[in-house]
């Protein structure tokens, strides 16, 4: 029977501090080893690879190989999650319980995937999910009811410390199988009450002077995408995440364009540390990884 190679991730680590300085003399001075002893790393890197990951150019700078490239993403995700394993096992068991509120199109779209993975690294923390409008949970994050809150930047509290997790355009959505967005008036599904997109979307349309009627509205994003799906109407949405037989509409579709809004994440005055503290790092770890954001606030 054979047996399996494994790749080392100290060499894995040396590999990926030349790639990405071009220099073995600096990743030397990195890991404190000498030159030569990187270079070995390498070799030995190459040898249960079997084939060369790392050349010199003529001008003596160093080049990834075609494998190289291939590898270099690799052994990014291969230390991240070496680095991560080990961490959780060092650090100091967090247990407890943690009251976070989220408008239910980011709980449906993305939440279930970054709560599964926490609940793999803290098994002992007992996460109270609560959906609800970015405007109540404002509310209840003032109150004290949460512990942690994602909302819209048009309802954060004045003055509350917050972490933007994600800034982009709103985009109209429509179904996949209908075309709604061709009706005159324009049908919309929103939200009903105090909804920062809902008046985004029809101060859009006003501006432009597109005829439109509110033929659906509902306190959850889950409402407003129900008839839309059923090619009743059409309506706003700030994530890339879509649902079965949802699309966004495309520029050249004719409708207006729509602004900028952001996700932020924000902690309740009597928020519960460290169990607070923990899924906090995860959540934006997790954001940051998943989409682009253009900075942070506090």
């Amino acid at each position: 029977m054979s047996v399996a190679l494994s790749l080392d991730p100290e060499l894995l680590r040396v590999f990926v501090l030349i790639a990405e300085g071009r220099s073995f003399t600096r990743a030397a001075e990195l890991v404190g080893r000498t030159q030569s002893a990187v270079s070995m790393q390498v070799k030995r890197l190459e040898e249960v690879l079997g084939q060369p990951v790392l050349a010199r150019s003529k001008g003596g700078r160093v080049e990834l190989t075609a494998h190289g490239e291939y590898l270099l993403a690799r052994a990014r995700d291969i230390l991240a999650l070496n680095d991560e394993v080990v961490a959780n096992f060092r650090a100091p068991a967090v247990a407890g319980r943690v009251r976070l509120g989220t408008p239910d199109d980011y709980a449906l779209g993305y939440l279930p995937e970054v709560l599964a993975r926490f609940a793999g690294t803290h098994p002992a923390v007992e996460v109270e999910v609560i959906c609800a409008p970015s405007s109540d949970l404002a509310r209840r994050l003032q109150a004290g009811d949460l512990d942690l809150t994602l909302l819209t930047d048009s309802h954060e509290p004045e003055g509350w410390p917050f972490v933007r997790l994600w800034r982009g355009p709103l985009v109209w959505v429509t179904s996949t199988r209908h075309s709604p967005q061709r009706q005159t008036p324009l049908p919309i599904a929103v939200a009903h009450g105090d909804c920062a997109w809902r008046r985004a979307a029809v101060d859009a349309l006003q501006r432009a002077g597109r005829p439109y009627r509110i033929a659906y509205s509902s306190a959850t994003q889950v409402g407003c995408q129900a008839p839309v799906i059923a090619g009743l109407a059409v309506t706003v949405s700030a994530m890339a995440w879509m649902p079965v037989g949802l699309r966004v509409i495309r520029p050249d579709e004719g409708l207006p364009e729509l602004p900028e809004f952001e996700i932020l994440m924000l902690r309740g005055p009597t928020a519960r540390q460290p169990v607070t503290d923990a899924l906090a790092q995860h959540i934006e770890a997790s954001w940051r990884a998943a989409e682009p954001v253009t900075g942070r606030a506090a």
